[in-house]
């Protein structure tokens, strides 16, 4: 997978070892060096995380900033996992202490594939929040910045506009029966241009409407004969910064209406009077603030747990959670509160580099007031507090939709029920759900404006 965001930290990794230009070996030139993958550099962390894991009481003591933590593995993020050159890595890690917050740790590693060794460690995030950002020198390799000094760019926004090609890649597991698979199409609106170069696409499939949303849906039909085989969707995107749109309603009635995860009244009535107090009578505008704030302060970003299925419930009660729980919260405040608000799922493009994975899906929603659909991002405006104001009214331009909307409705449907939501595939093996290898990564077209 391609990253250029930590391809070349060579001056900031290894320094005054780094070796000049026709040193980095003795072999003769039309010898091939063979580059460590990307599997290799996660096996070398992995293995390196639980030897010191099981020499030191089942804990992985990490030293940081004058403190020591201690903690347990939660995840490697492949798609930030990168060669520096010749035995030499990075690995970004995802790391729980006792108290359950959760750590994004930085590792430098030298060596061979099954000899790696961490030359350096340090912690990147707290619960998605950044102790510092990343920024490119004019040599092209790249040095830590302050969160405080950094760009808004560091900060993971582009402004105006943004052009990228969006890969969407879906390895099938094996398949002993039949199988169905829906997948998300990310379609053209005023703010996004989406093009489809290609479309690989194992066995018999056709494109489904959803209409409730407007949502376009890829149904695909399987058999064990495409066991092990890959879904690739290739985009060109391009894409506006999106702020408030004006719409005259009259607004659907499925804004204020509940979902399976998200509902409304009961419990969330009470709270969004507490969040509300002395506010209930005041504008749909200056309530929305008051929720959105709400949420941001009540809320910490944490993969950790029974996230990422955009349960208000679960947000209510542990008050943790990704981006889907953040913007469910929200919605279930809002509806209850009488102001419209709707849901929407895609991809958020890094800013900071021009090519290489991507952590994920990201969601977003919105709410209706004073004539206008009002776009709000309050994972990202808990992340960085200096773009709280930035996230309420605004959505960047590095980023891709693919679908809108809760509990989704097509014939044929997932045996399921109605989809939760869509951004990952929906895979059903013989009627039951399997979660299939997916992978986002992308390719940046120009300079943003």
């Amino acid at each position: 997978m391609r990253n250029l965001i930590l391809q070349l930290v060579v001056l900031f990794s290894i320094g005054s070892c780094t070796k000049k230009s026709g040193e980095e070996t003795n072999l003769p030139p039309s010898t091939p060096i063979r580059k460590t993958s990307i599997e290799e550099i996660e096996m070398g962390i992995k293995t390196y995380i639980q030897e010191k894991t099981a020499a030191n009481n089942g804990f992985f003591h990490v030293t940081d900033r004058g403190k020591e933590f201690r903690m347990n593995l939660v995840r490697v993020h492949t798609e930030y996992l990168s060669n520096l050159g010749p035995d030499r890595h990075f690995a970004c890690v995802d790391l729980a202490d006792i108290h359950g917050d959760v750590y994004d740790v930085d590792f430098f590693m030298t060596g061979k594939p099954g000899n790696m060794k961490v030359t350096e460690t340090s912690i990147h995030k707290l619960n998605g929040k950044p102790f510092y950002a990343w920024k490119q020198r004019a040599d092209k390799t790249w040095s830590r910045v302050a969160v405080a000094e950094a760009s808004t760019r560091l900060l993971g926004v582009i402004e105006g506009s943004d052009e990228f090609e969006f890969y969407y890649k879906v390895q099938l597991p094996e398949l002993k029966a039949k199988a169905k698979m829906w997948i998300p199409i990310a379609q053209t609106d005023s703010f996004q241009t989406v093009k489809i170069k290609s479309m690989v696409v194992p066995g018999k499939h056709e494109l489904l409407r959803e209409v409730t949303n407007n949502n376009t849906i890829l149904y695909v039909e399987l058999d064990p004969s495409h066991s092990y085989k890959t879904l690739e969707l290739t985009y060109q995107v391009k894409r506006l910064e999106r702020g408030v749109i004006e719409d005259p309603g009259p607004i659907a009635a499925q804004y204020l209406a509940g979902h399976a995860m998200v509902p409304v009244g009961g419990r969330f009535s009470d709270v969004a009077k507490e969040a509300l107090h002395g506010k209930w009578n005041a504008t749909d505008l200056i309530r929305a603030r008051a929720l959105y704030d709400y949420v941001i302060d009540n809320m910490r970003y944490m993969k950790y747990g029974n996230f990422g299925k955009g349960d208000s419930n679960y947000a209510c009660d542990v008050r943790t959670g990704n981006c889907s729980e953040f913007h469910s919260l929200f919605i279930s405040l809002a509806r209850s509160s009488g102001i419209p608000a709707r849901f929407a799922i895609g991809a958020s493009i890094p800013s900071e580099r021009n090519e290489g994975g991507i952590d994920g899906y990201h969601c977003w929603a919105e709410f209706y007031a004073d004539g206008k659909w009002w776009p709000v991002d309050i994972s990202e405006g808990n992340k960085y507090t200096a773009l709280a104001t930035y996230f309420f009214g605004h959505h960047p331009a590095n980023r891709i939709e693919f679908s809108r909307g809760r509990d989704l409705e097509v014939k044929p449907g997932p045996k399921s029920g109605p989809i939760n939501f869509l951004a990952y595939p929906l895979l059903e093996i013989d009627g039951k759900v399997v979660e299939p290898k997916t992978a986002f990564s992308f390719v940046r077209l120009g300079n943003p404006t």
